[in-house]
């Protein structure tokens, strides 16, 4: 009886991970690349768990959000992963993330980033690409210690009416 039980629950279990599935396909159809990212980033709805992997909320970090545009969440940064020239698909640098009802705080998107090479707002021979996307900037640091850089940001965790990969969700707001 118990092994019934054991194999009805991980049945269920596993036809409504699909439903989850299908249903996010239905509302935006994603290239096999973002749903591997979509799949490698899950782990993220668990605040606890990006905090284990070595993203930290800044003390002070403001809610960004831009009057008219949208808003972006709290920034949940992984330094280690900035300070790397490399960008990893399927480990961003940046998290963000918008408190729920209760206060806890939701995962709504996430931000790759990349120090420009030179430093410049002027030049931006050095701009990355992602997706067949290229990340905007060069723009300035977003505090002092950030450097010129470049940014793509991503919503395949919360809809966005303007884009996927818009900088802004208008659909969004700060506490």
């Amino acid at each position: 009886m118990n092994r019934f039980l054991i194999i009805a629950f991980g049945s269920a279990a596993a036809l409504g991970v699909l439903a989850s599935a299908a249903a996010f396909a239905a509302d935006r159809p994603l290239s096999d690349e973002l749903r591997e990212v979509h799949a490698a980033t899950a782990r993220y709805h668990s605040f606890e768990q990006a905090l284990k992997d070595g993203y930290a909320l800044r003390a002070g970090e403001p809610c960004a959000a831009r009057p008219g545009f949208g808003t972006m969440g709290y920034h949940v940064a992984n330094q280690w992963l900035m300070d790397d020239p490399a960008i990893d698909p399927l480990r961003p640098e940046i998290l963000m993330y918008l408190p729920d009802q209760s206060g806890e705080l939701k995962f709504v998107g996430f931000e790759y980033w990349k120090a420009d090479a030179d430093g410049s707002l002027a030049t931006g021979d050095d701009r990355p690409s992602l997706f067949g996307v290229p990340f905007d900037g060069p723009m300035p640091g977003h505090n002092p210690t950030m450097p010129v850089h470049y940014d793509l940001h991503v919503w395949v965790w919360e809809d966005n009416p303007a884009g996927l990969f818009a900088m802004w969700n208008p659909a969004l707001a700060c506490p």
